[in-house]
């Protein structure tokens, strides 16, 4: 799984001209699902989500996180996240799971999260989603399952 993390004051998403989903102070997620990814990748997406430390202490620091200072997630899937753009000039999707797959697993990470205390608010899967922010900092942050499986370098 495949996540895009940005902090916001701020964010919705809208489908056919109607809020779905709209938090104020946290975390705008887009989240994708890969070949492969099951209940596990959504559960270590979901607490690294939670727990990232990337809103600032009094003295500016990242030592923060959504939990600490009790705001919202505003999950969004997006399997354009498993883009491949190495050959010609239309991206190939093949690299994403298929919707039947990839849905329940974005219900697990959303799952995981309000288990955890957190406020969750979401978009509709597979629907044409208009999503507004406002991006806090700017602070976005790259999340990749795979990624934090691998032992640290």
């Amino acid at each position: 799984m495949r996540a895009i993390i940005q902090r916001v004051i701020q964010a919705s998403v809208e489908v056919e001209n109607q809020i779905v989903g709209s938090i104020g102070a946290g975390l705008l997620v887009l989240l994708g699902v890969g070949h492969g990814d099951g209940p596990a990748e959504a559960d270590l997406l979901a607490k690294k989500t939670a727990h990232l430390r990337i809103f600032p202490d009094d003295e500016g620091r990242f030592d923060r996180s959504l939990i600490d200072i009790g705001g919202a997630i505003l999950v969004v899937s997006q399997f354009t996240l498993y883009a491949d753009t190495r050959k010609g000039r239309r991206p190939s999707f093949t690299d994403a799971a298929a919707p039947d797959l990839a849905a329940p697993l974005v219900a697990r990470y959303a799952a995981a999260l309000r288990a955890m205390g957190v406020q969750v608010e979401s978009g509709i899967f597979g629907s044409h989603m208009r999503v507004s922010l406002i991006n806090d900092g700017p602070v976005t942050i790259s999340l990749d399952s795979v990624l934090l499986s691998q032992p640290q370098r």
